[in-house]
């Protein structure tokens, strides 16, 4: 029951959220989940269980994305996605210093990005300081939602496409 809620799942899902949609115990669920786990991972399946922040998804392996370009559209404008990129590497990052960087364009990106819940914008100033949100992390399979690992994650992505070009 706790795999058929992952794969049916659109966002992630809380230990809370499976216990109170499915009616199991929290031990029965956190037991299926580290089960799930290890299953995946001992299968060396391109699906893989992610954890990030305590919300568990369904994602693809990190190693099986660069298929998916062959099969699926992207999800959203490349335009975006490098000002996605530009804000994981760095943040926290103001976003006058994003829109110097990546021009008035950010603006709207940003706001894109907000709404997707891939990024939180809190004031300060004038500005806004801008961070990835878990959900950043489950959606792309970093496996963390500390700011390091995020940017080593970007990096290690970086030299895996220098590599395949």
């Amino acid at each position: 029951m706790v795999e058929a809620a992952l794969f049916a799942a659109t966002d992630s899902l809380r230990v809370a959220d499976i216990v109170s949609r499915t009616g199991l115990d929290e031990a029965s669920v956190r037991y299926a989940l580290k089960d799930l786990k290890m299953e995946y991972d001992m299968r060396d399946s391109a699906i893989i269980i992610s954890d990030a922040g305590g919300e568990y998804r369904m994602v693809l392996r990190p190693d099986c994305k660069k298929f998916t370009g062959m099969f699926a559209r992207p999800d959203m404008p490349a335009g975006v996605m490098r000002t996605l990129s530009t804000i994981a590497y760095n943040q926290p990052v103001m976003q006058s210093k994003l829109v110097a960087v990546r021009g008035p364009r950010a603006y709207d990106d940003v706001h894109i990005l907000i709404d997707m819940g891939l990024v939180h914008a809190r004031p300060v100033g004038q500005s806004k300081e801008l961070t990835t949100t878990p959900k950043f992390s489950e959606q792309f399979g970093v496996g963390s939602t500390k700011k390091a690992d995020i940017k080593k994650w970007i990096e290690e992505q970086a030299n895996a496409q220098k590599e395949q070009s």
